[in-house]
């Protein structure tokens, strides 16, 4: 692609790099010029424009846009992503219900290598999504890009991002009480964050903060995924919580995390289902530990232990700019 100033008279078919002014009106950037444009730039008296002249292999900004996010998204309800119109060398994509993102760093690190004027940016691995949000989106920043730079990267593009829908369909919430506790407070929120995943919450059970009682109310549950929320945080492994579960026959696969808030969190399962030990930062709507975990899990791709370690890098979700509510007060937990 050639791209700076020609003379009118050579510029038929050319794409307009910047918007010209006219008596009668204003020839937008990106306009292919034709004859009528050329003779009004003319009239103005102008002699030359800055405009970007397509060469013999280039592709032009929305269809290499367009072949990238097919690359990328192939067959939208398999990917459970939807690609919208090609506008202005951009494809957006956007999720086609609640989920968490699936993507292969590498192969999208090599993508936006292959040239710079063809890129993909993506929110992080595993994010949650809701309907319509968008995942990613595609721009190509140049008006054209060369045919064998496009064709590699839509090869590099091939499966590497999909939406993994939710799995789980209803979750139980126990609930353990202590005098001067918090009780129920936070359950609206922890709800908000099921329904967000189309998980129903079945129902809340309040037991006493009693190894013994909680055993009893996880045993019952017949839910896909158990929630536990305990009056008193969840200082140790061996606490009461993890105790209860490991009563009833379940186990305790990870306890603390490296995200704050949201360090006390504990992962188990009973006999295939799931269970979740949420600390306090779950009765707040702010983001936290809970809900990095709990999508994943609700969606049917648990974090592994190794996993969890490394949520570490990025895991200072306490006190910053970007967290839209930020923790306060002396006595919230984490």
């Amino acid at each position: 692609m050639k791209f700076g100033p020609i003379p009118l008279s050579l510029a038929s078919g050319a794409i307009l790099a910047h918007s010209v002014a006219l008596p009668q009106g204003r020839l937008r950037k990106g306009l292919v010029l034709e004859a009528e444009h050329i003779a009004a730039l003319e009239a103005a008296g102008n002699t030359d424009v800055v405009a970007a002249v397509l060469e013999p292999g280039d592709v032009d900004e929305n269809l290499a846009a367009e072949r990238l996010a097919r690359a990328l998204v192939p067959d939208e309800a398999a990917a459970g992503i939807k690609r919208q119109a090609a506008f202005t060398g951009r494809v957006n994509l956007l999720a086609d219900g609640p989920g968490v993102v699936s993507l292969d760093s590498d192969a999208l690190l090599a993508l936006n290598s292959v040239h710079p004027m063809i890129t993909l940016a993506t929110v992080p691995h595993w994010q949650q999504m809701q309907d319509a949000c968008m995942i990613g989106t595609v721009k190509i920043i140049s008006y054209a890009v060369p045919e064998g730079d496009l064709a590699r990267a839509c090869q590099l593009a091939s499966g590497t991002l999909r939406l993994v829908p939710p799995t789980l369909m209803s979750a139980s919430l126990l609930v353990t009480d202590i005098t001067g506790g918090a009780g129920v407070k936070g359950v609206e929120a922890i709800e908000n964050r099921l329904t967000a995943l189309n998980v129903t919450l079945d129902d809340v059970t309040m037991t006493s903060h009693n190894e013994h009682e909680l055993s009893a109310a996880i045993s019952r549950v017949k839910s896909d995924l158990i929630l536990i929320l305990t009056g008193s945080a969840t200082s140790d492994a061996f606490d009461i919580a993890p105790q209860a579960l490991r009563q009833a026959g379940g186990i305790v696969t990870r306890f603390g995390m490296p995200v704050d808030p949201g360090n006390l969190l504990f992962l188990g399962d009973l006999k295939g289902i799931p269970v979740i030990g949420l600390p306090g930062c779950a009765r707040s709507p702010a983001l936290n530990g809970v809900d990095w975990v709990l999508s994943r899990v609700v969606c049917g791709v648990p974090p592994t232990s190794e996993d969890i370690a490394g949520m570490g890098v990025g895991g200072l979700l306490k006190e910053i700019p970007t967290r839209p509510q930020p923790r306060r007060g002396k006595a919230s937990q984490s």
